[in-house]
């Protein structure tokens, strides 16, 4: 047993003794007092973009409450200006159905694996924890991140820009599980199943899918920690999928069901939901319908300011500091150019260590200002696909994968 085995059996053994596993609290899910945190402004257009803050979810700093059941939880743009691995306690939470366990028992736990295999599996967390595990640095990022902005506003969660988060993640290849299981020819989908439940029996239990060949790839995997920590049960716990370079719906939290299909998954959840207009960029016109659509797959090349915030007051310099995060989506990230005239001029940025091409990226510049005055700051991203963002905004109905360059004005005293 190595140091991460011996700091984990302490920690599983650990929640053993909270009722038998994983812990989230009684009242946690029934409805939190906001606690004394204060409000914040998330600056949305066409509405309320008031948020209270809440320190009253185990596990979770000071959090931005989106919505209390099922647990909806940004975290504040400006933690992202600190390490660009996302601190456990302040990554973001969003969950489909308000039935989520408030406990996991690690000794009762099981994996299934079944379907279209050879050897229908039933994993226990030990038999995980023996199998071959490695690391990778991945963004998860909520579809619907920063869909509050979008105009005309769409339905759903009005989330600011922090319906995302980047960690460091441990675990097993989900490839090395499906082989112990054998999967037989003509399986073309692996589809993922959970322990949320839906509160009422005809909604549709939330499972996705993967074709076979992204399944197996080798960097799809089965985690149990995040940021070498236990991975928290609001993230989570025991074992959730990781699913570099994808949108967080692909992400499957309490994983315990593995179904190796031999046909399409033509499940509500990926034949219905998460549908994205099939054309560049995931753009319509706005109010349209009838277009043709796909399920939402890769995630596409942003960056934000994160040293600044929206209408802050800076003393005047010649030049002003600023930096933020980028990331380049599906692929790493080639460059990242800061304009401080509304875009008219783009200047160079200085990037940070690349911790994997899946992760944020930290970039730093210093921006020319002539006068005193309201500025306005602008980052854009290139990925090493050459992907460029938009400077205008896309829209469609899901108000799914905006990732136009984004706006922060400050006013520059004198």
């Amino acid at each position: 047993m190595d140091q991460f085995d011996a700091l984990l059996a302490t920690r599983l053994g650990r929640r053993r003794l909270l009722q038998g596993g994983a812990a989230l609290g009684a009242g946690a899910l029934a409805g939190p007092a906001f606690g004394a945190e204060g409000t914040v402004d998330l600056h949305l257009p066409g509405g309320p973009s008031t948020r209270p803050m809440t320190t009253a979810f185990p596990g979770k700093g000071p959090m931005i409450l989106q919505r209390m059941r099922p647990p909806l939880l940004e975290t504040p743009l400006s933690v992202f200006n600190g390490d660009v691995f996302t601190p456990n306690d302040r990554f973001f939470v969003r969950w489909h159905w308000a039935d989520i366990p408030t406990t996991v028992d690690v000794n009762a736990f099981r994996l299934a694996v079944r379907g279209e295999v050879a050897k229908p599996l039933s994993l226990t967390l030990a038999d995980i924890l023996r199998l071959p595990r490695f690391e990778i640095a991945a963004i998860n990022q909520c579809s619907g991140n920063s869909r509050g902005l979008f105009q005309p506003r769409v339905p759903g969660a009005q989330w600011a820009h922090g319906a995302m988060g980047n960690a460091l993640w441990t675990g097993v290849r989900l490839r090395d599980v499906l082989d112990l299981a054998g999967v037989r020819p003509g399986a073309v989908a692996v589809r993922f199943g959970a322990m949320d439940q839906p509160l009422v029996p005809e909604a549709p239990d939330f499972t996705k899918s993967l074709n076979i060949d992204h399944a197996r790839d080798g960097e799809v995997m089965i985690a149990f920690a995040m940021n070498g920590e236990q991975l928290p049960l609001l993230n989570g716990f025991p074992l959730r999928l990781v699913v570099p370079g994808w949108y967080s719906t692909y992400w499957v939290k309490m994983l315990n069901d593995i179904e190796v299909l031999a046909a399409p998954d033509t499940g509500y959840w990926m034949a219905k939901a998460y549908k994205i207009p099939d054309t560049p960029g995931a753009n319509v016109a706005a109010g349209s319908s009838g277009f043709p659509t796909t399920p939402i797959n890769r995630m596409v090349a942003r960056s934000w300011i994160t040293s600044l915030a929206e209408g802050q007051r800076v003393p005047w310099s010649p030049t002003i500091a600023v930096g933020g995060i980028a990331m380049g989506g599906d692929c790493g990230v080639a460059r990242v150019d800061v304009s401080a005239d509304g875009g008219k001029t783009w200047l160079p940025a200085t990037l940070g260590p690349d911790k994997g091409k899946y992760g944020f990226r930290r970039w730093d510049a210093r921006v020319p200002v002539g006068a005193p005055g309201m500025v306005a700051l602008q980052a854009r991203c290139t990925s090493d696909k050459g992907e460029t963002q938009p400077l205008q905004p896309i829209w469609n109905p899901g108000g799914f994968m905006r990732a136009n360059v984004e706006t922060t004005t400050i006013m520059v005293t004198a």
